[in-house]
Protein backbone atom coordinates (compact mmCIF):
# COMPACT_ATOMS: atom_id res chain seq x y z
CA UNK A 1 0.00 0.00 0.00
CA UNK A 2 1.65 3.35 -1.17
CA UNK A 3 1.74 6.15 1.90
CA UNK A 4 -0.74 8.42 0.53
CA UNK A 5 -3.84 5.52 0.00
CA UNK A 6 -3.28 4.63 3.65
CA UNK A 7 -3.32 7.88 5.17
CA UNK A 8 -6.73 8.04 3.25
CA UNK A 9 -8.03 4.44 4.39
CA UNK A 10 -7.02 5.17 8.22
CA UNK A 11 -9.97 5.76 10.22
CA UNK A 12 -10.72 5.37 13.82
CA UNK A 13 -12.20 1.84 14.52
CA UNK A 14 -14.08 1.32 18.30
CA UNK A 15 -15.63 -1.76 16.93
CA UNK A 16 -15.10 -5.36 18.45
CA UNK A 17 -11.72 -7.55 17.65
CA UNK A 18 -11.33 -10.75 16.30
CA UNK A 19 -9.56 -13.16 18.95
CA UNK A 20 -6.41 -13.35 16.65
CA UNK A 21 -3.05 -12.25 18.46
CA UNK A 22 -0.78 -9.27 16.61
CA UNK A 23 2.36 -11.28 16.16
CA UNK A 24 5.14 -9.21 18.47
CA UNK A 25 7.26 -8.74 15.19
CA UNK A 26 3.85 -6.67 13.86
CA UNK A 27 3.95 -5.08 17.34
CA UNK A 28 7.63 -4.16 17.02
CA UNK A 29 7.40 -2.80 14.09
CA UNK A 30 4.24 -0.36 15.32
CA UNK A 31 6.00 0.83 17.54
CA UNK A 32 9.50 1.44 15.57
CA UNK A 33 7.59 3.56 13.14
CA UNK A 34 6.07 5.19 15.95
CA UNK A 35 9.78 6.41 17.56
CA UNK A 36 10.95 7.19 13.98
CA UNK A 37 8.53 9.85 13.99
CA UNK A 38 9.82 13.46 14.12
CA UNK A 39 11.19 14.88 18.08
CA UNK A 40 11.08 18.64 18.66
CA UNK A 41 14.96 19.01 19.40
CA UNK A 42 14.98 15.69 18.89
CA UNK A 43 14.77 15.32 22.56
CA UNK A 44 12.46 11.84 21.76
CA UNK A 45 10.06 12.75 24.56
CA UNK A 46 8.08 8.91 23.71
CA UNK A 47 8.40 5.87 24.84
CA UNK A 48 6.21 2.48 24.24
CA UNK A 49 4.60 -0.11 26.13
CA UNK A 50 3.25 -2.97 24.30
CA UNK A 51 0.84 -4.85 26.10
CA UNK A 52 0.12 -8.61 24.67
CA UNK A 53 0.04 -11.38 27.73
CA UNK A 54 -3.94 -11.55 28.20
CA UNK A 55 -4.02 -11.71 31.92
CA UNK A 56 -2.00 -8.60 31.85
CA UNK A 57 -4.39 -6.69 29.28
CA UNK A 58 -7.97 -7.91 31.08
CA UNK A 59 -6.15 -6.17 34.36
CA UNK A 60 -5.90 -2.59 32.31
CA UNK A 61 -9.25 -3.00 30.56
CA UNK A 62 -11.04 -3.67 34.31
CA UNK A 63 -9.74 -0.05 35.15
CA UNK A 64 -11.00 1.68 32.10
CA UNK A 65 -14.52 3.59 32.63
CA UNK A 66 -16.44 3.59 30.75
CA UNK A 67 -14.71 0.07 29.12
CA UNK A 68 -12.66 0.55 25.96
CA UNK A 69 -11.61 -2.20 23.30
CA UNK A 70 -12.54 -5.09 25.59
CA UNK A 71 -11.83 -7.78 22.48
CA UNK A 72 -8.13 -6.08 21.22
CA UNK A 73 -5.45 -8.66 21.64
CA UNK A 74 -2.89 -5.97 22.28
CA UNK A 75 -2.84 -2.10 23.31
CA UNK A 76 0.07 -0.07 22.87
CA UNK A 77 0.75 2.05 25.88
CA UNK A 78 1.91 5.91 25.10
CA UNK A 79 4.22 7.43 27.47
CA UNK A 80 5.80 10.59 27.55
CA UNK A 81 8.35 12.71 29.27
CA UNK A 82 8.82 16.35 29.91
CA UNK A 83 11.96 17.65 28.64
CA UNK A 84 12.77 21.12 27.87
CA UNK A 85 14.33 21.70 24.48
CA UNK A 86 15.00 25.28 22.37
CA UNK A 87 14.05 28.49 23.99
CA UNK A 88 12.82 26.25 27.42
CA UNK A 89 10.09 24.87 25.56
CA UNK A 90 8.78 21.45 25.13
CA UNK A 91 7.57 19.72 22.42
CA UNK A 92 6.12 16.41 23.93
CA UNK A 93 2.56 16.99 22.58
CA UNK A 94 3.87 17.27 18.85
CA UNK A 95 6.28 14.38 19.63
CA UNK A 96 3.92 11.68 20.83
CA UNK A 97 1.22 13.52 18.50
CA UNK A 98 3.88 12.36 15.79
CA UNK A 99 4.35 9.23 16.74
CA UNK A 100 0.64 8.09 17.30
CA UNK A 101 -0.45 9.07 13.78
CA UNK A 102 2.80 7.03 12.54
CA UNK A 103 1.92 4.29 14.36
CA UNK A 104 -1.60 4.23 13.40
CA UNK A 105 -0.92 3.91 9.77
CA UNK A 106 1.77 1.21 10.36
CA UNK A 107 -1.35 -0.06 12.29
CA UNK A 108 -3.21 0.03 8.94
CA UNK A 109 -0.24 -0.89 6.67
CA UNK A 110 0.19 -4.24 8.39
CA UNK A 111 -3.95 -5.28 8.04
CA UNK A 112 -4.77 -3.83 12.03
CA UNK A 113 -7.55 -1.66 13.35
CA UNK A 114 -6.90 0.66 16.32
CA UNK A 115 -8.28 3.81 17.76
CA UNK A 116 -6.35 7.15 19.42
CA UNK A 117 -7.59 7.07 22.95
CA UNK A 118 -6.08 10.00 24.93
CA UNK A 119 -8.54 12.46 26.69
CA UNK A 120 -10.45 8.90 27.67
CA UNK A 121 -7.83 7.79 29.83
CA UNK A 122 -5.79 11.43 31.19
CA UNK A 123 -9.40 13.02 32.01
CA UNK A 124 -9.66 14.22 35.06
CA UNK A 125 -10.42 10.23 36.40
CA UNK A 126 -6.87 9.71 35.75
CA UNK A 127 -7.30 6.39 34.60
CA UNK A 128 -4.10 6.89 32.77
CA UNK A 129 -2.34 7.01 36.14
CA UNK A 130 -4.02 3.31 37.47
CA UNK A 131 -2.15 1.74 34.14
CA UNK A 132 0.69 3.31 34.74
CA UNK A 133 0.83 1.17 38.46
CA UNK A 134 -0.42 -1.79 36.54
CA UNK A 135 2.58 -1.98 34.34
CA UNK A 136 5.12 -0.04 36.62
CA UNK A 137 5.66 2.68 34.67
CA UNK A 138 8.48 5.54 36.85
CA UNK A 139 6.53 8.80 37.97
CA UNK A 140 8.70 10.89 35.31
CA UNK A 141 6.92 9.07 32.66
CA UNK A 142 3.85 10.17 32.02
CA UNK A 143 0.94 7.67 29.90
CA UNK A 144 -0.83 9.49 27.19
CA UNK A 145 -2.50 7.69 25.30
CA UNK A 146 -3.62 4.06 24.48
CA UNK A 147 -3.96 2.17 20.77
CA UNK A 148 -5.47 -1.11 20.98
CA UNK A 149 -4.39 -2.84 18.28
CA UNK A 150 -5.93 -5.98 16.39
CA UNK A 151 -7.76 -7.30 13.21
CA UNK A 152 -11.44 -6.02 13.16
CA UNK A 153 -14.04 -8.49 13.68
CA UNK A 154 -16.99 -6.20 11.81
CA UNK A 155 -16.67 -4.65 8.79
CA UNK A 156 -15.27 -0.79 9.74
CA UNK A 157 -16.53 2.49 7.73
CA UNK A 158 -15.21 5.61 7.18
CA UNK A 159 -17.16 8.41 8.79
CA UNK A 160 -18.60 11.33 6.69
CA UNK A 161 -15.92 13.89 6.39
CA UNK A 162 -16.55 17.70 5.40
CA UNK A 163 -15.07 18.69 1.74
CA UNK A 164 -12.34 19.28 0.70
CA UNK A 165 -13.07 23.51 0.06
CA UNK A 166 -14.59 23.38 3.41
CA UNK A 167 -11.21 23.03 5.18
CA UNK A 168 -8.79 24.06 2.76
CA UNK A 169 -7.93 26.97 0.58
CA UNK A 170 -4.73 28.04 -1.37
CA UNK A 171 -2.99 31.19 -0.85
CA UNK A 172 -6.06 33.27 1.26
CA UNK A 173 -8.14 32.22 3.71
CA UNK A 174 -11.38 33.98 1.41
CA UNK A 175 -9.97 32.55 -1.78
CA UNK A 176 -12.11 29.36 -2.65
Amino acid sequence: MNTIKCILMRHSYRGEYTSESVPRKDLKLIMEAGLAAPSGCNKQTVSLVAVDDRNLLDRLKAVIEPPIALTAPAFICVLTQKIYAYRNKCFAVQDYSAAIQNMLLAIVELGYESCWYEGHITDDDRICDKLSEILNIPEEYKMVCVLPVGKAASQTSAPNKKIFEERAWFNDFNNR
